[in-house]
């Protein structure tokens, strides 16, 4: 398949970037500044560049968008929005937050106890969320939303997939990737949000 990652230096765009590239895809690494990524072709796009991006989507198989822009969360609702008024045809994943995530149908941002500070990010991947929601008929979307827990440790390749609601506490980067290299290939989960957890810490 033809892959592209868009932010695919960041936290998870390198890790979904190395995956797709193990598994013998075609990968295009897109970064803000082309960096250069091991085994991918690279080059130059922001998220705010709706037509490059609109571009990209139509030309790959499959598309990974991970940028988050912690710097400025109104511009990544925004190029979400313009995305989905540009309508691509190709299909496109999102990385998203825990934050939208529900617990007995309350986000898990607005439980007691939530870190105030990952709540403007989760209210901005939640707007996101249903702006795609409001088009799910009109775009190949998805979107991935980890466990409340995300970080580096190992690759293990099990992993446990749930629907709104968080189905463990923690996931690796690295087994976040292979669920997301999975829905690439196996297309389950078009118009709709997924979470994944690791199988084991």
């Amino acid at each position: 398949m033809k892959i592209a990652v868009v932010g695919a230096t960041g936290f998870v765009g390198s890790q979904v970037t190395r995956e797709a590239v193990v598994r013998g895809h075609e990968v295009t690494a897109y970064t803000t500044k082309g960096t250069t990524v091991e085994g991918a072709r690279a080059a130059a796009l922001t998220l705010e560049n709706t037509d490059q991006l609109t571009q990209a989507i139509e030309d790959h198989d499959f598309t990974v968008i991970a940028v988050a822009n912690r710097a400025n969360f109104q511009s990544v609702i925004d190029a979400h929005k313009a995305l989905i008024a540009a309508a691509p045809k190709g299909r496109f994943l999102v990385v998203g937050g825990a934050g939208s995530l529900e617990i007995d149908g309350v986000r898990l941002y607005e439980t007691p106890g939530f870190p105030e500070g990952y709540k403007s990010e989760a209210q901005t991947f939640a707007a996101v969320l249903d702006a795609y929601l409001a088009n799910a008929d009109e775009l190949n979307w998805t979107m991935v939303s980890p466990s409340p827990e995300l970080a580096d440790g190992a690759r293990t390749g099990s992993y446990t997939l749930g629907g709104d609601s968080p189905v463990g506490d923690y996931v690796s980067t690295q087994d976040l990737a292979v669920a997301i290299l999975d829905e690439a290939e196996k297309a389950a989960h078009t118009g709709k949000r997924f979470t994944v957890a690791s199988a084991r810490a």
